[in-house]
This record gives C-alpha cells, sequence and structure tokens, in this order.
C-alpha cells in the first residue's frame, strides 16, 4: 500500500486498529507523512530491520513460515539521472569543496588551474561542437582532479572528505586514460563497476535481459509460498545478480550464512559462444517468467513434498553451478531452474557433448573423444578438439574457429548436469 492508502485503511477497517494496539473503532487517523518519518528514523537506527524481524519471528512462531521458499528480484529505479564523464568529474570536484573545512578549502583552491570556481552545479562552459575543445576541457578537468586528490594524499581525514576524495578518484579513473601525448582523455571504455552518479554513488546500471536496462538498484526477496509473507529483502546496486545474494536471502534455513559469491557462468572458451556476463547473469536468454515470479507449481505447493526437508524454488537467475552445489551441501532441494547451455547461430550447444567426469574425457557429436586438461588445482579444465575439427564433416555445424572447438569444464560441472537432468525428468 502506498502511505495514503494505509492510513484509509487505518481509518476504516478495525483489523488495523486491532494491530496497533486495540484502539477503538472511531480513534481518528494520522498524517501520512508520519510514516515516511518514522522509516526515515528506522534507518538512522542501529537496528533498521527490527520491526521486519519482530514480524516475521511472530509469523514463525504462529506456525505461518514453513521450510519452503521462493525468490525473485525486480530492479528499484534511481530517482537521479546518471551523468557523463565530465559532468561527474566536475561535480566530484564542488562536492570535495563543499565538504572541506576553510583550511582545507583553501589549499585545495589554490591548486586548481581551470577558470572555474566550482561552485554552481551542471557542466562546465565549453564550445561542445568543437572536438579539440572537448579535449582540452577533459584534460583540464583531470588535472584539477589530480591536484586535489595530490593534497589529500598522506592526510587523516575526516568522513565526508574522506569519502568525497575517494568519489573524486573512483570517477577520475574509471572514465580517463592517457593518450600519446600525455593528456587525460576520456576512456573508449566501460569500467567495471562503474559509479554513474555523483549524487547516488551507490546506483549501478543493471539488466533484467538484453532488451530490458535500467539504472538504479536491484531488491531481492524470498518468502513462504504458502502464507505468502516476505522472509527476508536485501537491496543491492544495479549490476549484482541475482545468485549473488541467494544463500543470504534464505539464511533463515540454511544450516549455514557462508556467503560465496562466485557464479558459473558455464560457457565453451570457443569464440562462437554465448558468455555471461560479469556479474553472473545471462543477457540473451529468460531470466525470469513474464510475470517476474519464480517457478514454484502452478498452486504454489509442492505436491508429494516432505515439508521437513527445506525446498527453494527460482527463475534460471538463481540456477548457477555455485548455488546449486551450496544448496545440495545444505540438504535443501532446489527447485531453481538451471539454463540449458547456448551456442550462436544453431550451433551445437555443450549439452551435445558427452562430458565423463569419471573418465574425464569429452567426446563430440562425431564421436571423437580428447581427454579433459585439468587446472592445477583440478578444479576447471579444457577439453580441446584442435585438428580433428578441421575435416570432421559436422564442422559447421558445431564451430567457426580456426584451431578448432573447445569445451570448458567448470567446477560445478557436475552438479549442473544433475540439475539440468532434474528439469528434463
Amino acid at each position: 500500500m502506498s502511505d495514503r492508502e494505509a492510513v484509509g485503511a487505518f481509518q476504516f477497517d478495525a483489523r488495523w486498529k486491532y494491530a496497533c494496539g486495540g484502539l477503538d473503532f472511531d480513534y481518528p487517523g494520522f498524517e501520512r507523512t508520519v510514516l515516511a518519518s518514522m522509516r526515515s528514523r528506522l534507518a538512522r537506527s542501529a537496528d533498521p530491520d527490527r520491526i521486519f524481524n519482530v514480524t516475521v519471528d511472530v509469523a514463525r512462531s504462529a506456525g505461518l513460515v514453513g521450510r519452503r521458499r521462493v525468490m525473485d528480484s525486480a530492479p528499484i529505479y534511481d530517482a537521479v539521472a546518471t551523468q557523463d564523464t565530465v559532468t561527474m568529474i566536475r561535480a566530484a570536484i564542488r562536492g570535495l569543496l563543499k565538504v572541506a573545512d576553510p583550511v582545507l578549502g583553501g589549499e585545495l583552491r589554490a591548486v586548481l588551474e581551470r577558470d572555474d570556481d566550482y561552485t554552481g552545479p551542471g557542466k562546465p562552459d565549453c564550445d561542445w561542437e568543437d572536438p579539440d575543445a572537448r579535449v582540452v576541457l577533459v584534460d583540464q578537468l583531470a588535472a584539477d582532479g589530480h591536484a586535489c586528490l595530490g593534497v589529500l594524499d598522506g592526510r587523516d581525514l575526516p568522513g565526508p572528505v574522506a569519502r568525497a576524495g575517494e568519489l573524486l578518484a573512483t570517477v577520475l579513473g574509471q572514465d580517463l586514460e592517457t593518450d600519446e601525448t600525455g593528456r587525460f582523455v576520456i576512456a573508449r571504455k566501460v569500467a567495471k563497476d562503474r559509479v554513474i552518479s555523483t549524487v547516488d554513488p551507490d546506483a549501478r546500471h543493471g539488466h533484467k535481459t538484453a532488451a530490458r536496462n535500467f539504472d538504479g538498484y536491484n531488491g531481492h526477496i524470498a518468502e513462504d509460498p504458502d502464507s505468502e509473507i516476505i522472509t527476508n529483502t536485501i537491496v543491492t546496486p544495479g549490476n549484482v545478480g541475482d545468485a549473488a545474494v541467494a544463500k543470504d536471502l534464505i539464511a533463515d534455513i540454511l544450516p549455514t550464512t557462508d556467503t560465496d559469491t562466485d557464479t558459473d557462468t558455464d560457457t565453451d572458451t570457443d569464440t562462437d559462444t554465448d558468455p555471461a556476463d560479469a556479474d553472473g547473469t545471462t543477457t540473451d536468454t529468460d531470466t525470469a517468467d513474464a510475470d517476474g515470479t519464480a517457478d514454484a507449481d502452478a498452486d504454489g505447493t509442492a505436491t508429494g513434498e516432505d515439508e521437513e526437508v527445506p525446498i527453494v524454488y527460482g527463475d534460471s537467475a538463481y540456477g548457477t553451478g555455485e548455488f546449486q552445489q551450496a544448496l545440495e551441501d545444505a540438504g535443501v532441494e532446489s527447485k531453481c531452474r538451471t539454463q540449458k547451455p547456448v551456442n550462436k547461430k544453431g550451433r551445437f550447444p555443450k549439452s551435445k557433448f558427452n562430458i565423463d567426469l569419471d573418465a574425464d574425457t569429452v567426446s563430440c557429436p562425431s564421436g571423437v573423444t580428447v581427454s579433459i586438461r585439468r587446472s592445477k588445482d583440478r578444479t576447471q579444465g579444457a577439453a580441446a578438439f584442435g585438428d580433428v575439427c578441421a575435416e570432421c564433416p559436422l564442422r559447421k555445424s558445431c564451430t567457426e574457429s580456426q584451431s578448432g572447438r573447445t569445451i570448458s569444464i567448470g567446477p560445478f560441472e557436475a552438479v549442473l548436469a544433475d540439475a539440468r537432468e532434474r528439469q528434463a525428468a
């Protein structure tokens, strides 16, 4: 409900007044801004989740929360506009000057060389139609930014100044490089975990699918599928994959709260395969149902399942090898989908190859068998078919690589194969 709807329910629904302490039916309402003030105070407190936790504990003691969980996530769109590199660098310098005390502020301004007082917001003055003028502007902004960092270097700084300096260093480092003349220019690449706004430095670019991008955060929830009571919530930057926080979401039904976040991308090393994104999610396959819900049975129940055994449901965003392995190790039954291997242009996916982990071999669709070359720690490996692909009649259906097809073997190969076998049953 919105705050306005909640106040209306409190005024006219006796159940709400009973839940708020058994108040009289004619007890008057209150201004909806009270709810916003309460949330703000709660967020600033030492234990912001205490009301939520007490509510879930009461529901659990009443028998409303069982041993099954459904997980899902949804974008939380940022309210601030993303900024270009020039705007971010200038805003970061401006933010540092704003939080510096008069003495430090004087030292910082003494090293600035651009004709800019850095007091007003927005982009600096520049002939934006002139490429040379834009290059000079970027170089000058970078020089001022690095000069400010030089003033801060080695000092014991108060919190706001330290955070402002860290933000300035981040935006300078993520978007700039030097050209052959030594000038700072905008880098022709996208930095990993790139800050997109100095107004909200924690927001990130994110995506649910290849066609659905957003700027902001990911909201993750876990709920009991029978009572529909939400048992946990987590908010992460938009570029954090769903599986990275899955174990934290269901920590109440796991015997351990270990939160390793590495994910198994399960892709071939051949150039014609579709790799997963750095955050562990894939961009060209369905990672959620059309209505954004996870794959529980139609009526939300697990027919014939033993309720004493924890069961977890999730869409394919949660079907990574590491998370499936964690569930298996914890004795939790997984109903999380694991994606089938894919390949570009309809060529043979990894699933067309017979991977024998006991013999440490891989056989291709033509019947050729090669050994798996293992890493030193034996956790990963690769099966390279090399020259045998040159005369293979199925080559066009398999690979375009001049060096032949290579199948990568990940550390969770067995558990992923088991998960796909369960799905096919």
